[in-house]
């Protein structure tokens, strides 16, 4: 097969890989970004692909495999645990912002007190939920079950609730403020 000839069978299969990319990304932008690399790729590699096999099924395999390898990119980038994440976002909460910031002060400091007094099994999985893990990302990183994950995040935050009564609004008692284990 020629160069021209392969490059034409490319550009008429490639319209077909769009339903299909998008089946994959669940996203416009993304499914014509990833076409389009399969199809840089496809043309890149011309030289590895066998005269007489299946060159729809041949540009599938490579798009699948983009779309495999940047997803692992993606989560093995975002999975880093740096223990300096955890503490960033706490000072966020307009309620607690005063001029002089000395109230603000003393609710971050009585956080973060609250967070360190638990247990590292407790407090390792709740601040990995609190900055954005899913329970079964945890569940894999920390090498445990999923649902001893559920159950200590459970725990860190009835503790921490516990912790921070002072806080609670007024007229709340503990029963009013308990909440339930989101999956």
């Amino acid at each position: 097969m020629t160069s021209l000839e392969f490059t034409s069978q490319v550009q008429k299969i490639s319209l077909t890989l769009r339903p299909a990319a998008m089946n994959l990304t669940r996203d416009a932008d993304d499914a014509k970004d990833l076409v389009q690399e399969t199809l840089l790729k496809a043309l890149l590699n011309k030289d590895k692909f066998k005269a007489g096999t299946n060159l729809k099924a041949w540009l599938y395999t490579i798009m699948r495999n983009t779309f495999i390898n940047n997803y692992n990119k993606i989560t093995k980038r975002s999975s880093n645990i740096d223990s300096t994440e955890y503490f960033q976002y706490f000072n966020t909460d307009q309620n607690y912002i005063t001029h002089n910031g000395a109230t603000s002060d003393f609710v971050v400091r009585d956080i973060n007190e609250a967070i360190a007094g638990l247990g590292t099994d407790y407090r390792t999985p709740f601040m990995m939920y609190y900055i954005g893990y899913k329970y079964m990302e945890i569940a894999e990183k920390l090498q445990i079950p999923i649902g001893t994950v559920k159950n200590r995040i459970h725990i860190a935050r009835k503790e921490l609730k516990s912790a921070l009564q002072v806080y609670a609004p007024v007229g709340a008692s503990a029963a009013d403020t308990s909440e339930t284990v989101e999956d």
